[in-house]
């Protein structure tokens, strides 16, 4: 599963250059917080090149050898969140040991990432239109294996004799499960989002207590 990870990351990465040097890299930065602040003020359909290196203060050209396009732009924030919160996800299961603690934790991260979501409108706006962007679907698909992947350490040392096909499936559908569960929660009324991430925790902690 880690090779399918990397293998998508490279597709989504090898359409814009990669900064080499401190004042390229310091140049990419402003061109994604510019991209991220008009996002967050205009959603990422109204996003235009032009206003993003203007925001930034940089020539378009500098922008374009980085960025090829808008998508490539959006790929790049959809990374970052995903390296943010895979990180997050590992720091939580990392010293899991039993059904309780795994269960906890699990809990948690629902709540945290649901918080994320709603707290922050890029983010928001990038997963809510994850199908329209074949590269983006191919990101969130491998996110989710990396994140099975944790889950399923986790799982192996609270139920060592379990089946590992079954624990690899399961793991992977709760992954799925819960990225579809959080796209229609911020996509309805905020008690009825809730009402749902509640109803998605419920049913993934019975899978993971079973």
């Amino acid at each position: 599963m880690a090779q399918g990870v990397g293998s998508a990351g490279r597709q989504a990465s090898a359409q814009r250059r990669v900064p080499s040097q401190e004042r390229s890299r310091e140049r990419v930065e402003r061109m994604l917080a510019a991209a991220s602040a008009l996002i967050a003020g205009n959603g990422s359909d109204a996003l235009r090149m032009s206003e993003v290196a203007e925001r930034a203060g940089v020539p378009i050209g500098s922008l374009y050898q980085f960025f090829p396009d808008k998508s490539a732009l959006i790929r790049a924030l959809a990374e970052r969140y995903t390296q943010e919160s895979r990180a997050c996800i590992a720091a939580a299961l990392a010293e899991v040991s039993d059904t309780d603690g795994l269960c906890r934790a699990f809990s948690e991260l629902v709540d945290t990432y649901y918080g994320l979501f709603l707290a922050e409108p890029v983010m928001r706006d990038i997963w809510s239109g994850t199908q329209a962007d074949k590269a983006l679907r191919a990101l969130e698909l491998a996110d989710s294996r990396a994140n099975a992947d944790m889950l399923v350490a986790a799982l192996k040392r609270v139920k060592p004799r379990a089946d590992m096909a079954a624990l690899e499936a399961s793991a992977l559908l709760l992954w799925q499960m819960g990225e579809a569960t959080m796209r229609l929660a911020i996509s309805v009324p905020r008690e009825e989002g809730d009402r749902l991430v509640a109803a998605y925790k419920r049913m993934a902690l019975r899978e993971l207590a079973g």
